[in-house]
């Protein structure tokens, strides 16, 4: 190329781009049309030939395959361990699509927008050849997308002066050879010794134990104290032993059926989670393998809000020290929308954890399918993560030396960046979903093609043994490793088993605690008085919105006692008192700052603030010196992966009030999975004690089918062996005392508050000061009429909720003196003693009816029946007054609302009939 040219080339470098970004990518047109111009100048000027411009046509044509390369360029990777595709046409990554023949191959261009060589030219057969080594070798890099010039120009530079290509040493390489060694060991012991059984084989993707190696040493290098991992069951017994560092025989012990059980459930060993200690050059690591169900993705959440815990449990605010692991199945990891959500999460205020390092166990096969056309839509089963720009190595599992350097390179974007990384090791499933499968039955082409497959460690160890490193290495580590699962010795070296770090929680003052025990939820007045004075002085410079502004005025006048306390007032007290008293709290949801419905207000908005993050004030922030965090985050439009990341936070903080609310209590829908096999079920099935509150705005105000129910009879049906608090509280005292109860009693234990709506501007519901200085949350409140004579009363009609105000008015109508309400404030565990009490005191009463909003075959009524039945009298019947039973939660007219609400409450007062259960 002429020097005046190539001249050009290398100024071009240092133009600022159009956007005013400093990316070295131009833009081709400009370029073009400047060559042209260049060249009309030069013909004027110079009388400079057409050979010339030609010569600076073909650069820009190189520019555009390079361009192409590292944007196309993993499609032509050589990825798949089975070689089962032909390589794909793409017109862009060949020369002759730029107009580039044989005879420009020695011709010599500009380099200096690559980091090929320290030179500033390359011939065009050169770059091809760096190109298609760097972006087309058994590394396929999607980076492209990512829109910070600086992160692109970094995995730039880090690819492309390596050509993907590591340069480990005989000692790197012979550890990589055992940790091959280790995940194939085990499988062929277990799979020798424990025929048949399921244990989700990680046969055809033993790379993965490298990846988790390095990543284990080089994060601990880093300064990384904590790892958390999250996976489902494939290859999850194999990270226990040879990267948790669980002996062996303890594993043995469970498929001999020999470990202790010592859960009323248990779970099976593929979901167990496990925590250890790991030596590293940097210091002691310590594991965390999290507990997770059978569905596949539902951990991953979950494991984000436990990093967050720890995190800010340590300070740690940029996520140097603790580290979430994510490991996927490649079916899943796009399939399941759980993903989707918590990557939405990744980068917001309220969950970030640092970024995450996503490692994706690829069979490429999704369960029983192997067409490409029924896996899915996208190319990639990892094109879910471009919604967040994170960059994506696809790597060949049977290169594990290029695994772990992918490893390298993905925790070094994740600790410079702060971002979320991929990891997409592509391999294959030696045998079926399980090892009772036949994958030959729907996959029978695949499966000839793993039949012949000798393995990756036989195919690395014939690597080595090739570079002189060994003859018998690999069948030296072979016998090594089986002695070591003969003996049920540790293969992970070494396991630290006495250290402890300063920041692990103690969970046995949690441990054996009874919900019966008594907790001390009042506040004495002169506390009360300064935390309410703190609470509402709101600084001079804030602007408040005149409605906000009366809301704080009303406050103020709580706070002295010259007027009853509302909902708001008393959470915020509950919150205030707890945060003075050095318990964190953190509440979380969809518009849950200002409350759904516009009752909490938690955040002052400036109405004069000029920048959208400026000019807010949370008053609970500063009701006291030294107080603890009170943090309140309006969360992204998700209830499966908010809620499963609070549940995280909780499982790894106790000490800490968290709070996810619903916007509506219908919404729990959505998240019903994290309910079902974590909040219900994890301390049972895995000795997970977990304090999560979780509110859910319920009640029947002719809102609609979507808009009423928070499922109450859902979380009735899962209430079993203590594992939840389920209340239905109806005053402020008694959601001050409730929340109070949470953190002071020393029970950790998922509470489920079933808020109101109406109520929480409904003036009987409010509590005179009196209610918050002395008592307690009140399981049962009895009849509240002072003139109510106890021997006359011939009905007690007992309820739940907001219909108590409906039957007060509604008794009040009908002058009904032989009527006495009594209201079940805790539904589970039932309060046995505090309701027979209150039965006892009403010796004459022959008829007890339960009254509900919800239809029959919801709300509470089939779960409380037999519990009132137990507590009732010889001769006492029991009814039912509330709606039909219905399909639907609650109807979608307004006048039909009204006159189901009509007819349950005549009910509720009428002569019983229908099913009735007599004592």
């Amino acid at each position: 190329m002429p020097d005046n040219w190539r001249d050009y080339f290398d100024a071009l470098q240092h133009v600022p781009a159009v956007d005013g970004s400093d990316s070295r990518d131009v833009a081709h047109a400009p370029v073009i049309e400047s060559f042209a111009q260049r060249a009309k100048a030069n013909a004027f000027a110079h009388k400079a030939s057409e050979a010339d411009l030609a010569v600076a046509r073909k650069q820009v044509h190189v520019q555009s395959l390079i361009a192409a390369y590292r944007s196309l360029g993993s499609r032509w990777a050589d990825l798949d361990p089975l070689k089962r595709t032909e390589r794909p046409k793409i017109p862009e990554l060949e020369t002759a699509f730029y107009d580039l023949t044989e005879s420009d191959m020695d011709i010599t261009f500009s380099a200096t927008n690559t980091y090929f060589t320290k030179a500033d030219s390359m011939t065009l057969r050169e770059i091809v050849q760096a190109l298609r080594e760097t972006y087309c070798s058994t590394i396929g890099a999607e980076i492209m997308h990512i829109t910070e010039p600086t992160e692109k120009r970094w995995w730039q530079e880090r690819l492309e002066s390596i050509r993907s290509k590591p340069s480990f040493s005989a000692e790197k390489k012979k550890a990589i050879l055992e940790r091959l060694t280790a995940a194939e060991g085990l499988e062929r012991f277990l799979h020798t010794k424990y025929v048949g059984q399921k244990r989700f084989s990680l046969e055809g993707g033993e790379s993965f134990i490298a990846a988790m190696d390095e990543l284990v040493q080089k994060a601990g290098e880093k300064g990384v104290q904590e790892i958390v991992i999250g996976m489902a069951h494939r290859g999850r017994l194999n990270v226990l032993v040879n990267t948790l560092g669980k002996m062996p025989k303890d594993l043995f012990a469970e498929f001999d059926h020999t470990a202790p059980e010592d859960l009323p459930a248990g779970d099976v060993k593929y979901h167990q989670g496990f925590s250890s200690d790991i030596s590293t050059a940097g210091g002691p690591v310590h594991l965390s393998l999290a507990f997770n169900p059978s569905h596949l993705e539902i951990v991953n959440p979950v494991v984000e809000g436990s990093v967050r815990a720890r995190q800010d449990r340590r300070g740690d605010t940029a996520g140097a020290q603790v580290l979430p692991v994510l490991v996927h199945g490649d079916s899943a990891f796009g399939g399941q929308g759980v993903n989707q959500e918590t990557l939405m999460l990744a980068a917001t205020r309220g969950y970030s954890t640092g970024g995450t390092v996503h490692l994706i166990i690829n069979n490429q096969i999704g369960f029983t399918t192997s067409d490409p056309r029924d896996l899915r839509s996208t190319l990639y089963c990892t094109d879910i993560v471009k919604m967040i720009e994170a960059p994506v190595l696809h790597v060949n599992g049977d290169d594990p030396e290029a695994v772990v350097l992918a490893t390298q390179l993905a925790l070094e974007y994740r600790m410079t960046f702060r971002k979320d990384i991929v990891i997409d090791i592509v391999c294959f499933r030696k045998l079926g979903h399980n090892e009772q499968d036949t994958p030959s039955l729907t996959q029978p082409l695949m499966y000839k093609k793993i039949g012949a497959h000798p393995g990756t460690r036989k195919l690395y160890a014939d690597k080595l043994a090739a570079q002189g490193l060994g003859a018998t290495l690999g069948d030296d580590m072979v016998k090594a490793y089986r002695a070591a699962m003969d003996a049920g010795r540790h293969t992970v070296d070494p396991v630290l088993s006495n250290y402890k770090s300063k920041y692990a929680v103690d969970w046995s003052p949690f441990l054996g605690k009874k919900w019966t025990d008594a907790a001390d939820t009042a506040l004495p007045l002169t506390e009360w008085k300064r935390l309410a004075e703190r609470l509402t002085t709101i600084p001079a410079s804030v602007n408040m919105h005149p409605l906000v502004k009366k809301v704080y005025d009303d406050r103020a006048a709580m706070g002295r006692g010259e007027i009853n306390v509302d909902w708001g007032m008393g959470e915020h007290m509950a919150f205030a008192s707890l945060v003075a008293a050095g318990y964190p709290v953190r509440l979380s949801g969809e518009d849950c700052g200002r409350g759904t419905f516009t009752h909490r207000h938690a955040v002052v908005h400036d109405q004069k603030r000029e920048k959208w993050d400026e000019g807010t004030y949370i008053p609970l922030q500063h009701v006291a010196d030294g107080q603890a965090t009170f943090t309140v985050i309006d969360s992204i439009l998700s209830e499966e992966a908010v809620l499963g990341f609070e549940y995280g936070y909780a499982s790894a903080e106790p000490n800490t009030l968290t709070i996810w609310e619903a916007q509506f209590g219908d919404f729990a829908n959505g998240a019903q999975v994290v309910i079902d096999q974590f909040i219900a079920s994890g301390e049972v099935k895995w000795g997970r004690v977990n304090g999560l509150v979780l509110m859910l705005p319920h009640g029947y105000e002719g809102q609609g089918p979507e808009h009423s129910s928070a499922r109450l009879e859902r979380f009735m049906q899962l209430a079993a062996d203590t594992n939840m608090q389920i209340v239905q509280p109806t005053s402020a005292s008694q959601i001050f005392h409730v929340l109070r109860r949470q953190m002071v009693r020393n029970l950790r234990k998922p509470l489920i508050i079933f808020t109101p709506k109406s109520l929480l501007r409904n003036k009987d519901a409010t509590s005179p000061l009196a209610d918050f200085t002395k008592g307690d949350f009140r399981t049962v409140l009895g009849e509240q009429k002072a003139d109510l004579v106890a021997e006359k009363v011939k009905r007690v009609i007992v309820c739940s909720g907001k219909v108590y105000y409906d039957l007060v008015k509604k008794r009040d109508e009908k002058k009904a003196s032989d009527v006495a309400i009594v209201r079940v404030e805790q539904l589970y565990p039932f309060p046995h003693r505090a309701f027979g009490n209150e039965l006892k005191k009403y010796p004459n009463a022959t008829d007890i009816v339960w009254c509900q909003d919800e239809p029959q075959n919801q709300g509470a009524w089939f779960f409380v029946q037999h519990y009132i039945h137990e507590n009732m009298q010889e001769g006492q019947k029991l009814g039912y007054a509330g709606r039909p039973a219905s399909a639907s939660p609650a109807v979608g007219y307004a006048h039909l609302h009204q006159d189901q609400q009509k007819a349950l409450l005549d009910q509720a007062f009428a002569k019983l009939k229908g099913f009735v259960l007599t004592k």
